[in-house]
C-alpha cells in the first residue's frame, strides 16, 4: 500500500473528518495519514484503542514514536496519559493496550537505524519557552539528533508563521486552528511540506498548539525491506 508516498509534494489529511479503519487487532482502529507497506509499514497514523483492547507483543524493527492525544495508553513499561510523548527505538519491544481507551498519533519505521534512545516525556509537566526569533511562538523541545528535530509549538492568536524549510516539515494540529494555503486546519489535521518549501500559516483567534517535526524529510523514505 502507498498513501501520500510522494515526499516531494505537499500532503494534507484532515483526519478528524475521516472514518476509522479496523486494524487486524480487535478494538484497534486507524486513520492513515501516510504509508509505504502493508501491515509492516513506514506509517503515520492516528490510532484508537477501544477500552480493554490490546495489541499482541511485537518488536519495533524500525522504531515507534507516539504522542498520546486522549485517554491512557499502557504497556509493561508504564501508563501514559494524554500528553505523553514516547519513543521506542529500533529493536525495542512491548505489549501495548488500554484499559480505559485512548487515541495516539503514531509514526512507525522512521528512525535513524542506529538510534537506541528511549524517551518518555510527560509534556503536561514541561514548559513552553518563547522563541526570541519568532514573535508569538513558544517552543517545547521533545527530541533532536542528526536525523530529526521534534517539538511542540504554541502559536498565539493571529500569529503569522513564515518558516523556510530546506529539509521539510511535518505537523499535526493538537488544539485550536490555523490557516495555510487557503485551507483551515482543525484538531487532528496533518500537514507535510517537502524539502525546499516554506510554511506560511496564520493562527486562528484562539491560537493553537501543534506537534512539529523537521529535518527528517532530507533522508530517503522507504518502507520496511525496501531500499531508499
Amino acid at each position: 500500500m502507498e498513501l501520500n508516498a510522494d515526499f516531494s509534494r505537499r500532503a494534507v489529511v484532515h483526519a478528524a473528518q475521516m472514518d476509522w479503519v479496523r486494524s487486524p487487532m480487535a478494538g484497534v482502529d486507524r486513520r492513515m495519514l501516510d504509508r509505504i507497506g502493508d501491515e509492516v509499514a513506514r506509517a503515520t497514523s492516528i490510532v484508537r484503542y477501544a477500552p480493554g483492547s490490546q495489541f499482541s507483543r511485537h518488536t519495533h524493527g524500525g522504531g515507534e514514536e507516539f504522542l498520546v492525544l486522549d485517554g491512557v495508553f499502557q504497556d509493561e513499561h508504564g501508563e501514559y496519559p494524554a500528553g505523553y510523548y514516547v519513543r521506542n527505538p529500533p529493536t525495542s519491544a512491548h505489549t501495548p493496550g488500554s484499559t480505559q481507551g485512548c487515541t495516539l498519533f503514531v509514526k512507525l519505521w522512521q528512525f535513524d537505524p542506529t538510534d537506541r534512545t528511549e524517551i518518555r516525556l510527560d509534556t503536561n509537566t514541561m514548559q513552553f519557552t518563547p522563541d526570541q526569533r519568532r514573535p508569538g511562538i513558544a517552543v517545547m523541545p521533545l527530541f533532536q539528533d542528526r536525523w530529526e528535530n521534534v517539538r511542540l509549538e504554541h502559536w498565539e492568536p493571529y500569529a503569522e508563521i513564515e518558516v523556510a524549510l530546506p529539509a521539510g516539515l511535518e505537523l499535526l494540529l493538537l488544539e485550536g486552528d490555523f490557516a495555510e494555503s487557503g485551507e483551515t486546519f482543525g484538531p487532528q489535521s496533518w500537514l507535510r511540506l517537502p524539502c525546499g518549501s516554506t510554511l506560511n500559516a496564520v493562527a486562528g483567534r484562539s491560537g493553537c498548539r501543534v506537534w512539529i517535526k523537521t529535518a527528517h524529510l532530507a533522508h530517503a523514505q522507504a518502507g520496511p525491506g525496501k531500499a531508499p
